[in-house]
């Protein structure tokens, strides 16, 4: 499924600058739409887009055929509340959010009316750095690109985004329910996050930099964290990380009860069982 040539990015910080950088690469003409117009002005001297505007115009808008939005999951319902008329008719949206059932609904009810479709997508990138001054194509070489269709999406969309991942260099593309997506990310991102942050804040010591080694460091590489997205992905899929912290804790208590008790067994079964599971990650 072939790509229209000329594609929208909404929204260019992180995410949106590094799709505008992967699909410029590829020869594609991408414009953007932003806060700050010195963000479209770094990424137009850095050839991340051709061009973009600060000001939501429906003559501008209304050009493309592909939208993709880099935009906090309430931002994006609020852009398209006011929008949406915008939007050119047959047009294919998709976005980078973290989180799908939440906001689904809320995004099915506003362009209910509206010749347009929305295909969900979730690229799993990203860096501990924020801008578009830190946009780079090379985050989604090794990563996975999630799309969660939903009934209103037809098979052509479907395939639409998952080319759109294949396009930006993703390096697996697979298809989820919106529900097993939340599930799935709850686990091995939200749950991720929530660790990082906990190691660095469990331990009252301001000087951890300067004992640490490799282990500590790989672990909290993501604990340089923005509060802002981040507590509100963590909001959006409550219930969902709520299960999956209780899961890691019946672990953790788990292998404490072990160490207590003197229980090598259990705790070398769990260490062999990790060591199966992590290597999988080498293919």
């Amino acid at each position: 499924m072939k790509l229209p040539n000329k594609i929208l990015i909404v929204g260019l910080g992180l995410m949106g600058g590094s799709y505008a950088d992967a699909l410029s690469k590829k020869g594609y003409e991408v414009y953007a739409l932003a806060h700050r117009q010195e963000s479209l002005d770094f990424a137009v001297k850095n050839g991340l887009i051709k061009g973009g505007s600060t000001s939501v115009d429906e003559e501008f808008v209304s050009q493309f055929d592909l939208v993709v939005f880099a935009l906090y999951p309430h931002t994006l319902i609020q852009w398209l509340e006011q929008y949406h008329s915008f939007l050119k008719p047959g047009a294919i949206l998709t976005d980078v959010t973290g989180v799908k059932s939440s906001i689904i609904p809320g995004v099915s009810e506003i362009i209910k009316d509206d010749d347009v479709e929305f295909v969900f997508a979730h690229p799993m990138a990203g860096k501990e750095v924020y801008g578009v001054e830190n946009a780079d194509a090379d985050i989604f070489k090794k990563a996975n690109f999630i799309v969660t269709p939903t009934n209103s999406n037809k098979e052509e969309s479907v395939q639409l985004i998952e080319e759109l991942g294949r396009e930006i260099g993703s390096y697996h593309v697979t298809r989820l329910t919106p529900e097993l997506h939340d599930e799935m990310i709850a686990y091995v991102s939200q749950l991720a996050h929530v660790i990082a942050v906990s190691l660095m804040t469990a331990k009252d010591c301001d000087s951890l930099y300067e004992y640490t080694g490799n282990s500590f460091r790989d672990l909290t590489r993501i604990a340089d964290i923005n509060e802002d997205m981040w507590s509100e992905l963590f909001l959006d899929n409550k219930e969902t990380l709520l299960s999956q912290i209780d899961l890691f804790m019946d672990e953790m208590k788990k292998m404490r009860e072990a160490l207590d008790k003197g229980d090598v067994e259990t705790m070398k079964s769990m260490m062999k069982l990790s060591s199966i599971r992590r290597r999988k990650f080498r293919s």
